[in-house]
């Protein structure tokens, strides 16, 4: 006659036990869960000049090195940095307050000196190409890699680059104008998604 009683009362320290021990369970199994998943990084890079093409192919080049799935979308302006030939990128001055004007060229105490440039200045014709020439010496000075050195080395490290294909419609490239290593040619409505996924999403 105490079979019954028994039984519910096995019953309910199982049920208890199991309560406390499924939570902990769960929580491992989530842990483990997310050390052994990949990270994700989507970039979108819009600009084209020299010194706005270093911040996507840096940070992508980075995240892929650290085992990442990364992908930058190219749009506007930005399209351009997927050009087979971009030896001929510059840097503008104009509108750009917070940009260092150093020399690259002198004694230390002159390559430190940052130079106000006014306005006025910037917008005199062959400025742009001193400055571009000055920030290319400079990069070479600090043994930084250009460009196409870090693009090359997100392409080796199996970086995704997407072109924009309203991008390429609106300013008339075709597709042979780019790298072959750009396998998508998509819109926002295909890149977004993407986006929303991953860990960390940069607009640049």
């Amino acid at each position: 006659m105490d079979a019954a009683p028994n039984t519910a009362l096995i019953d309910d320290l199982i049920k208890q036990r199991l309560d406390e021990l499924l939570p902990q369970k769960l929580e491992a199994a989530l842990e483990k869960r997310a050390a052994e998943r990949t990270p994700s990084m989507t970039l979108i890079a819009t600009k084209g000049t020299l010194d706005w093409a270093y911040p996507p192919f840096i940070l992508a080049s980075t995240a892929a090195a650290l085992g990442w799935n990364v992908s930058i979308f190219f749009t506007f302006y930005g399209l351009t940095l997927l050009k087979k030939d971009i030896s001929d990128l510059h840097v503008s001055p104009l509108g750009n307050p917070a940009m260092p004007m150093k020399m690259p060229f002198g004694p230390d105490w002159f390559q430190g000196i940052t130079w106000n440039i006014p306005s006025a200045v910037q917008a005199v014709p062959g400025f742009e190409a001193m400055a571009t020439t000055l920030m290319r010496q400079t990069i070479k000075n600090k043994g930084v890699a250009d460009i196409s050195e870090l693009r090359g080395l997100c392409i080796e490290a199996g970086v995704n680059l997407i072109g924009c294909q309203m991008t390429v419609d609106l300013f008339g490239f075709k597709h042979d104008d780019f790298l072959p290593e750009v396998k998508e040619y998509v819109g926002a409505a295909t890149f977004l998604p993407m986006a929303r996924d991953a860990d960390v999403s940069l607009f640049i």
